[in-house]
Parts: C-alpha cells; sequence; structure tokens
C-alpha cells in the first residue's frame, strides 16, 4: 500500500509540472532551435502547428487548440501549416495531397467551414478525400462548393508553391512527426497523451518568448 501511495504521488508531481506548477525543463517538456527559425507574424509571438489531416493525434488536439486559439492574446497568433515530407523524386510525398486541400480551402475562404469536416471525413468516416482527388471533388461538391472552382484552384500554381513551401517549412524544423507546436520559431512543446498539459507547456513558452521579446527592446 506504502509503495503504491508512492507512485501515485510521483504521478501527481510529474502532472504538476507539466501542467506548469514547477520550472520547465530543456529537453523535457520543450527543445529549442539554434538558430531560431523565421516566423511570418511580424512583431508577434507565432505559434506554428503542423499538422495532417490524416493524423489521428491532430485531429483530437483540434476542438482543444481550436477553443484555446480563441482566447490568445492580442500579440500572439496561431498559425497552421500542413506538414509535407518529400517523396523519394524530392517533391512533395503523399502529404502533399493534404496540403494541396488545405491551401485550396484557404485561398477560396473555406477553411472556417471546412476544415474540421476534412478532419472528421478522414478520421471519424474513414474517407479517401486526401488520397484520391475524384473521391475529394465529389464531397467537396456534396459540400455545396463549386466543383470546377475547387479543382482550378487545386491545381493552381499558387497552391503547388505553398505545398513546396510547406515542405521547405517541415524539413527546415527537422519534424519527424506530427503534430508540432511550434513558439516563436524558438521552442518546440513536446507532445504528451494529454493535449490540455501540451497546451499548458505552450502558453508557457509563450511567456518565455514573451520575455525574449522584452529583453531585445
Amino acid at each position: 500500500m506504502r509503495k503504491l501511495m508512492g507512485i501515485v504521488v510521483a504521478l501527481l508531481a510529474v502532472v504538476a509540472g507539466w501542467a506548469g506548477a514547477v520550472e520547465l525543463k530543456e529537453g523535457v517538456q520543450y527543445s529549442v532551435y539554434r538558430p531560431a527559425q523565421p516566423t511570418d507574424s511580424k512583431g508577434k509571438i507565432e505559434v506554428t502547428e503542423f499538422f495532417w489531416y490524416g493524423c489521428s493525434h491532430c485531429f483530437h488536439l483540434e476542438p482543444g487548440l481550436e477553443k484555446w486559439a480563441k482566447k490568445l492574446p492580442k500579440d500572439v497568433v496561431l498559425r497552421r501549416v500542413p506538414a509535407v515530407f518529400p517523396g523519394r523524386d524530392g517533391s512533395p510525398g503523399p502529404w502533399g495531397a493534404g496540403a494541396k486541400v488545405y491551401y485550396t480551402l484557404e485561398t477560396m475562404g473555406l477553411l472556417d467551414r471546412l476544415h474540421e469536416d476534412v478532419f472528421n471525413a478522414v478520421n471519424v468516416e474513414r474517407s479517401r478525400v486526401i488520397f484520391d482527388d475524384n473521391v475529394l471533388f465529389d464531397w467537396i461538391a456534396g459540400k455545396g462548393v463549386d466543383r470546377r472552382q475547387f479543382i482550378d484552384v487545386y491545381n493552381s500554381f499558387a497552391v503547388q508553391s505553398k505545398v513546396r513551401r510547406a515542405m521547405q517549412l517541415t524539413d527546415a524544423h527537422g519534424l519527424d512527426g506530427v503534430p508540432a507546436l511550434i513558439v516563436d520559431g524558438r521552442y518546440r512543446a513536446a507532445n504528451t497523451d494529454n493535449n490540455e498539459l501540451t497546451l499548458s507547456v505552450v502558453d508557457q513558452l509563450i511567456e518565455m518568448a514573451r520575455k525574449d521579446h522584452t529583453a531585445k527592446k
């Protein structure tokens, strides 16, 4: 019994540490990019989420992340990047199709409406919307989107360029999987099985980044 209580206390201490009761430790709750990666949000602390529609962990993170993002302070912005790993020939590999879907929806102003639906289609309905273009085009038409217009944007040079840029960013950040949450191009939060704890770590990394900004002024 005494041994069991000791295990419980130890586990609670670990949870408390993740929740922010103790100081974060580099190499445990987060890692550091040296040098820092450039960000797109000048004058703000950028939290970059690398994701893939086919990732179940990304799917489960999404609701909490969306709720968290709505409460961000004015000096913080969330930027989503669909992770893209290269194929053997150096071009975007199988994950490139999911990135094309994301950037097509972004270009057409449909992310707020259909981003979550794509996640659900892949992870709940087991649809092949990010694996088969014909399935995707039928699915998008079923959502009331002009099929021809979607196809034109989907195959456009602008979208293809964004996909290649996403591949470059995935490589530059040294990613080997997703989800990945990067704060200010400096800190990468370690993933946990508890999304609330992960986002709590991100909150603390934001505070660290804010202090970095203040120190530079």
